[in-house]
This record gives structure tokens, sequence and C-alpha cells, in this order.
């Protein structure tokens, strides 16, 4: 698992429902994993102890997965879904049910009356951070987005905007451009576009240069200005407020949010790509012995 990204189910959670391996069989335990998918790590790769061997056969396959990635910890849940209708079926009595609950709504999570479990707060996560140089401004701003979107929605406009800022400065020092740290998000947003060649000027070919395409990146721009003047306009933190924003909910957070993640998004994803347009031109500046002009904030 990368250092640069987050469980998207806490050790507390996995824990819990360890816990009711024990009153399952080994073969259920086993059968639960096998049956989405998993498999176990091997047994000298595991560290992990106990005397129970159903706990033990549970935590050899949560071991394997990665609990930061969407996809696997999705397949992960429905293995949490059978122990719950296992349990339920079996007409066990107690508070089991009600401290998975607990943890899992700390998560982010709800189990509605079937067993079924579903994200209450989709977690806020982005791909392609590995390879920066230092992708901790991201991290953090990631970070305050997560805590913040369910009980704080100006602190999670604020980190919305906070977060593309944060990938746009990113995406300049990647590509050796200096920041200026006076530039406000529209032109920040403007400079890392082109400096990726997503910008409606940059004569690229294939779907990247066609007029489809410089239309979606028009709009995903603005999107990300959009977060920017929601903020500005009191709705976010980062400046005090006489009163206090009303009819601010929940919504509007997760609205800033996505839109600030889908920008975000794009710009890590085509910084990684290895064929993106931008690569090509700085490959045909090199082999020409030419340079490629770096842009500047108020180009």
């Amino acid at each position: 698992m990368s250092s640069y990204r987050r469980d998207l189910v806490s050790r507390a959670t996995r824990n819990e429902f360890r816990s009711l391996a024990t009153g399952m069989t080994v073969r259920l335990v086993a059968e639960a994993w096998q049956n989405h998918n998993f498999a176990p790590v091997p047994e000298d790769e595991l560290a992990y102890d106990d005397t129970s061997v159903r706990r033990v056969t549970f935590e050899s396959y949560a071991a394997g997965v990665d609990w930061s990635d969407y996809s696997q910890v999705s397949r992960a849940l429905l293995v949490f879904e059978d122990f719950i209708r296992f349990y339920r079926q079996s007409g066990w009595e107690g508070t089991w049910l009600e401290e998975v609950t607990v943890k899992l709504e700390r998560d982010g999570l709800g189990v509605d009356e079937r067993g079924r479990i579903s994200w209450i707060r989709r977690p806020v996560i982005a791909r392609n951070l590995e390879n920066l140089t230092d992708p901790s401004g991201i991290l953090a701003e990631l970070e305050r987005v997560a805590s913040s979107i369910g009980d704080d929605p100006a602190a999670a406009i604020g980190s919305a905007k906070q977060l593309i800022e944060a990938t746009a400065k990113t995406v300049l020092r990647e590509r050796g451009i200096v920041i200026d740290e006076n530039a406000k998000v529209p032109a920040l947003v403007k400079q890392a576009q082109k400096a990726l060649h997503l910008d409606a000027s940059s004569a690229t070919p294939g779907p990247d240069g066609t007029d489809a395409v410089k239309k979606i990146l028009g709009g995903v721009s603005s999107i990300a200005v959009g977060v920017a003047e929601l903020r500005n306009r009191g709705y976010g933190t980062g400046h005090g407020q006489a009163s206090v924003p009303s009819n601010l909910g929940v919504r509007h957070a997760q609205l800033a949010a996505n839109a600030a993640l889908t920008w975000c998004q794009l710009m890590l994803d085509t910084l990684a790509d290895p064929a993106a347009p931008w690569r090509k031109a700085v490959a045909l500046a090199s082999a020409g012995g030419g340079a490629v002009s770096a842009p500047t904030a108020s180009n």
C-alpha cells in the first residue's frame, strides 16, 4: 500500500468484523472472502498472531486488501455484508450490530435494514500521487475535505478551493515552472492547464485537439474557478465573516468537493500519462534542440 494514500475503512472497523469471525466456521470465513475474489496472503507474510484460527483466517485475507483502493474496498464491504447477513440469519443477539454500525459510521458508511453497506459520505480520494516529488500539499487538503464534508460545509468548501490551488502549484513545480505565490486561483488554473497542454490554445493531435474535448476542458476550468468564487463569496472558510452564511448544507460541500476533485484528478492523470500531449511537446523540443516555453500566470 502506498504511504501517500489513506485507508478508506479504518483498522477499528476491520477489527470489529474480525471479531465476528469467531462466531463462524473457518470454511464460512474463507468462503466469504473467496466469493468476492480475494485470496489470502502467504502464511509467512502474515504479521498477525492469535489463538483463534477463525480470526487468523479472516486476517490472512484482510491483510491482502489495499484498504486505500476504492474498488478493492467496495468488494471487501460485500464480505462484511455477508458477515452481517450470517449473524442476522443465525439469530445472534447482543450488541454486535450496534458495534459494527458505529464503527462503519465513523468511516462514513451506513448499514440499512437489509444489512447492505453504502457510503454516507463518499470518500474524497485521488490517483497518481505516488510519483510526485512531494504530494503533501494535496494530501493535506484531501484530508481536510474528507474530515469536514459531513459536518462543516464551510470548511469543506474552503478546503476544496485550497485543494485546487495545491494541485495547480504541484503541477507547475513538477513541470519546473516558477510559481507566483501571489497568483489567484483563476490564474493558477489557467497556468497549470497550459503547462499540460489542456488549454484551448494548445494545438494537439488526436482527441485532445478536438472541439469536443476543448469544450470539456473549458467547462472543467470554469468548475475550478467556480469553487474558488463560492469560497470567496463567504460560503467557505478562509475569511472572517460578520454573519454565518445561511442555508449552507452538506450538498453544497459535496458539490464543491466533487467539482474540485474532478479538476484535480484531470490534472494529476494528465501529468502522469506517458502519452499525454505535453510530454510529446517536450520530447519534440528536446529532439530539435529547442525549448518549451514556460507559461506564466499572466499568459
